[in-house]
């Protein structure tokens, strides 16, 4: 982890006691991302730029006035995130080569404290999809299908057959930013959440993936997919790791005019709760659906009766809106896709084609030739649900639906829940040619199930990895909260990955030299699992 002050400290701790150098750091850190490479993770690795952040880093220890707890420490951002000097691509023909002239909000933040900016991550061609399959780069292997506990399982099976073509998905579309945490090449990554992508990758990596409330962080210089339901997401090992990014991230941005005024304390510190007595976890009934893995759904009830064991009340909740959240989703958000990816016009920056013969002709071919298949026909539906004639019986009818949706939640927690438990993803991570038999539509649509409505209602919402499956491989459940309830989301989510004790992965194989400085678990996070 990143933090505390307890018997065994984290690599934070490590660093101001000058155990290590954050330039040492960095080093391990880029020689894992080499070994590593073959995951994908990376589609740009900024060594140059870390090394001499890391130098800096070093002077300010050496002095003994290090900025932070996350000064030194390795991140790394998705790639659609503006970084200025490093290009910026969105895994898309449309904007390789773009380099922008200014950093996102979150990522200026971040190097504010001292992070160290290790690379931008792979990602489904503009954040569309749910696989981290679709981009120009090529899709993102998840380091779990090399981890000692699925290798075993396979033997074990007699009708695996292995060979390369087995590695799994990481999910998506944050799925580089999850490997790269998982693979240990950084503590924390940065994602993006619109319907899940920062919580679905977290699930199949086994990690804690955090989507805040919308409002909450600046989305100024994020790529935007939906304006309305984007949000920077924080990947980490461990949820103390997470509220420390967040307490950096969080806050109102005068370039983001819907960032609110700074209710959030900081930095922010989970306490550890006592005791879950006081706690009402409410279960909604709606997410028990029958195309949910047997093993998800049973680690799901343990969670719940874990609780109350513990005495927490646990309580069945309805979301009666749930059914019609897919169809809602897929016409709001192919809306704005159709309204942002507007500003790809081959004019002003990205991808321009040869053709001159009139500028139709040129936006024609440029948009052709930059975007994608998935990338187009989302343009395309959305486009068609503005028409005049189709405007009122799509758009301003899902726009309806989306409050009732959002209501569902505003009544469950005026029932007295704190906090609902919901499945993250409805089964573990799958092989890629297993995932590939399924176009990016019918995908999205199927794994975005649990974690899209709460982009809808702007919630709170975290997906912490709780057990391995039969394969040996993470299972995750998720946490959503009230509205800017997010500290006390987390500290709840704490408690619970205390009592879970989720599985260190083992990459020995993988790591061989460097192992040495991974296994020793107190650098594996930036605080300390207590």
């Amino acid at each position: 982890a990143i933090g505390q002050h307890t018997r065994e400290h984290g690599v934070s701790a490590a660093l101001k006691q000058g155990q290590i150098t954050p330039t040492e750091l960095c080093q391990k850190c880029l020689s894992l991302i080499k070994k590593t490479k073959f995951l994908n993770a990376y589609i740009t690795v900024s060594e140059e730029v870390a090394l001499k952040q890391a130098e800096e880093s070093e002077k300010r220890y050496k002095n003994g006035q290090p900025l932070g707890d996350l000064d030194g420490i390795p991140i790394a951002v998705k790639d659609n995130f503006s970084t200025s000097g490093i290009e910026t691509t969105c895994a898309s023909n449309m904007l390789k080569g773009y380099v922008p002239p200014y950093n996102a909000t979150v990522v200026q933040k971040l190097l504010d404290q001292g992070a160290l900016l290790m690379g931008k991550t792979n990602l489904d061609e503009f954040a569309m999809g749910s696989g981290s399959t679709d981009g120009v780069f090529g899709p993102v292997k998840n380091p779990w299908s090399y981890s000692k506990q699925y290798r075993e399982k396979r033997k074990q099976n007699p009708h695996s057959k292995s060979g390369d073509s087995d590695w799994l998905i990481t999910g998506g579309s944050s799925g580089g930013s999850a490997a790269a945490v998982s693979a240990f090449t950084c503590y924390a990554a940065l994602g993006s959440d619109t319907g899940g992508s920062t919580r679905n990758p977290a699930a199949h990596c086994g990690l804690v993936g955090f989507k805040p409330s919308y409002g909450l962080v600046s989305r100024h210089g994020l790529i935007p997919l939906v304006n309305s339901m984007d949000v920077p997401g924080i990947l980490t090992r461990c949820v103390d790791d997470a509220a420390m990014v967040l307490g950096v991230l969080a806050g109102h941005d005068p370039k983001d005019s819907t960032t609110v005024h700074d209710p959030i304390n900081k930095p922010l510190v989970l306490s550890s709760l006592a005791d879950v007595s006081k706690l009402c976890i409410g279960i909604p009934k709606e997410y028990l659906v029958p195309e949910l893995s047997s093993e998800i759904q049973s680690l799901w009830s343990r969670a719940a009766d874990l609780f109350e064991s513990e005495g927490a009340k646990v309580i069945e909740v309805s979301l009666p809106h749930t059914s019609y959240s897919i169809v809602c989703y897929h016409v709001l958000c192919t809306s704005e896709v159709a309204s942002n990816m507007a500003r790809f016009d081959g004019l002003q920056y990205g991808h321009r084609c040869d053709i001159d013969v009139s500028t139709e002709a040129m936006y024609a071919a440029t948009r052709r030739e930059g975007f994608n298949d998935v990338v187009r026909g989302r343009i395309l539906s959305g486009n068609f649900f503005l028409l005049k004639e189709n405007y009122e019986n799509y758009f301003v009818k899902a726009q309806k639906v989306r409050r009732l949706i959002a209501d569902d939640f505003v009544n469950a927690f005026n029932s007295g829940v704190d906090v609902l438990l919901t499945p993250t993803t409805l089964s573990e991570a799958v092989p890629y040619l297993e995932f590939i038999k399924e176009d990016n539509r019918t995908r999205s649509a199927q794994d975005d199930i649990f974690t899209q409505p709460v982009n809808m209602a702007g919630l709170p919402a975290v997906s912490i990895p709780v057990a391995l499956s039969n394969q040996g491989l993470p299972i995750g459940l998720q946490f959503i909260g009230r509205a800017f309830y997010d500290q006390q989301l987390l500290t709840v989510a704490k408690w619970f990955e205390k009592q879970v004790q989720f599985p260190v992965i083992q990459l020995q194989e993988l790591m061989d030299d460097c192992s040495a400085i991974l296994e020793n678990e107190k650098l594996a996070s930036v605080s300390l699992k207590q």
